[in-house]
């Protein structure tokens, strides 16, 4: 018996969510890209909670992750990011600020990409076929877990964004 209704396509779904973790509408409130970009060089360069990161490397951290998770969906071995997990924001200028936010947006067109190419089967392998499970490195899960993870990431990174940017303002 034929389906009038579309089957899901797991792949088409990751990729919407990624975009909307990125760009919009997000269910809990802006997404990545919106909260940064209405945060101002200014903003972004300060500490305003004690020891956490400031704006400026959180943006650097997430475009790091997105770059390392798009790397690993070609088949290489989970490692830490090439740029590093988190970078110091000291002597971070406005063109490094701009070049964040690009590097954001960048790395998420480029993980969509590989996602696009990806075979819906592929989402069933494991990250580092032989690597034990590695909570912070992201090793030992199906590829379909890190790109969930590297999607929640972009919005607990939001919040943390859109909280940061408030106590300044307040």
């Amino acid at each position: 018996m034929a389906s009038d209704s579309p089957s899901f396509d797991p792949i088409r779904f990751l990729r919407g969510e990624l975009r909307r973790s990125l760009h919009g509408p997000a269910w809990h409130g802006p997404a990545l890209l919106e909260a940064l970009r209405d945060t101002t060089y200014n903003e972004a360069i300060v500490h305003p909670v004690g020891e956490a990161h400031g704006v400026a490397e959180i943006a650097v951290h997430c475009a790091a992750w997105l770059e390392e998770v798009a790397r690993r969906l070609d088949g290489s071995a989970p490692r830490m990011p090439a740029r590093g997990d988190w970078c110091a924001a000291s002597g971070f200028s406005r063109a490094d600020w701009e070049q964040a936010l690009h590097d954001v947006e960048a790395a998420g067109h480029a993980l969509d990409a590989h996602l696009a190419a990806l075979p819906a089967d592929r989402l069933l392998a494991i990250c580092g076929e032989h690597d034990t499970h590695d909570a912070p490195l992201g090793s030992g899960v199906r590829l379909a877990a890190m790109i969930n993870g590297v999607i929640q990431h972009n919005g607990y990174h939001a919040g943390q964004v859109v909280m940061l940017t408030k106590a300044l303002r307040d």
